[in-house]
């Protein structure tokens, strides 16, 4: 018997330098005449200006332009009953937050959403969700997958250096949650989409293969991370991007004094995961060793006794997410690789 599934992926995918400048081409291709902008709000403008510019000089009218510091839900809707009228598109510029509000209003209104990163600090530019503030704990919600993806390798180049961490920290935590998910499978009859996550386990070898940090490296890691979110799309949940090393940064998200970015907890976490799983990680340590990822976490180190209590209490966050830390008592294992391993040594106080 088959089974119908469908999956919702980028049609428009641009990733190249000046990819910025030829907005204005890639929407009047489009047919998107009239379009709804959401962007950062510290965003430079410079960067703002070349985007603006490039879609005017093609008569694309820009009917509201919104910058985005709040993703509560609360102010979110209340954008959404507010936006602009007859719209073609949706586009959104920036950071996570902005990226974020733009594909949950496109999900919203039932418009095509052009995301447009200026960074790659994380998957989320691709993924089928928006991460919104609910109370006082983000939480993920179903948004559009975008219908375009335009990626400026100069303009993410240009980001700082520790945002290019962050998303290599994301990228190889797939290798963790492809081993979780298949371990769910045997321990819990979890299904697993095989296709989503031989997708996500060779993104990340795309990029072991060049890890670079140019305008190839971009190009390789911006691609790697929005297949990721395709992933994700195909299969319809988290699994293929997310295991127990995104359980231990969402604990650190709640309890931790000082959150860090995203990827940098999950890149940490993925390391440490590996040597619970028992495997990956000599490569993932020699690509932290080779990107200069270990050296920005010794820079700025983080402190075991959160660590320890975010891994204590991880495998409560999803009762039904069966990864490693459900199958046994990690915690001292967790303990010990903390003070012993080189690697995770120079990660803490």
């Amino acid at each position: 018997m088959l089974i119908p599934k469908q999956a919702t992926i980028p049609a428009l995918v641009r990733a190249k330098p000046g990819a910025l400048d030829r907005m204005g081409i890639y929407a009047e291709r489009e047919e998107f005449r009239r379009v709804i902008l959401f962007f950062s709000q510290d965003l430079d403008r410079g960067l703002m200006a070349r985007l603006t510019d490039s879609l005017r000089s093609r008569n694309i009218q820009i009917a509201q332009e919104t910058p985005v510091e709040s993703i509560s839900f609360e102010t979110v809707t209340e954008l959404f009953r507010h936006i602009a009228a007859n719209a073609d598109a949706i586009i959104g510029f920036g950071g996570g937050k902005a990226l974020d509000v733009a594909k949950y209003i496109a999900f919203l209104s039932r418009l095509p959403c052009l995301s447009v990163p200026t960074s790659l600090s994380n998957d989320g530019f691709c993924s089928p969700q928006s991460s919104l503030t609910i109370g006082d704990r983000r939480r993920p919600l179903a948004s559009a997958v975008p219908f375009g993806v335009i990626l400026d390798t100069a303009v993410c180049l240009n980001a700082p250096e520790i945002l290019w961490h962050s998303g290599i920290g994301d990228l190889v935590s797939k290798l963790t949650a492809v081993i979780d998910w298949k371990m769910a499978f045997h321990a819990a009859g979890t299904p697993v989409d095989d296709f989503a996550a031989l997708l996500s386990d060779a993104s990340v070898h795309q990029f072991l293969a060049r890890p670079k940090r140019d305008l190839e490296g971009m190009r390789l890691l911006g691609t790697a991370l929005l297949l990721n979110g395709i992933a994700m799309a195909i299969c319809g949940i988290s699994r293929p991007a997310s295991g127990s090393e995104h359980l231990i940064s969402h604990a650190l998200d709640s309890m931790s004094k000082r959150p860090r970015l995203h990827g940098l907890q999950v890149g940490v976490a993925t390391y440490l995961i590996s040597l619970l799983q028992g495997q990956n990680s000599s490569r993932i340590a020699a690509l932290f060793e080779a990107t200069g990822f270990w050296r920005a976490i010794a820079s700025d180190p983080f402190e075991p006794a959160e660590w320890l209590e975010a891994a204590r209490v991880a495998s409560w966050i999803k009762s039904d997410f069966y990864t490693v830390l459900s199958s046994r008592d990690c915690l001292p294992e967790i303990e010990t690789a903390l003070h012993s391993d080189p690697n995770l040594r120079q990660c803490f106080h």
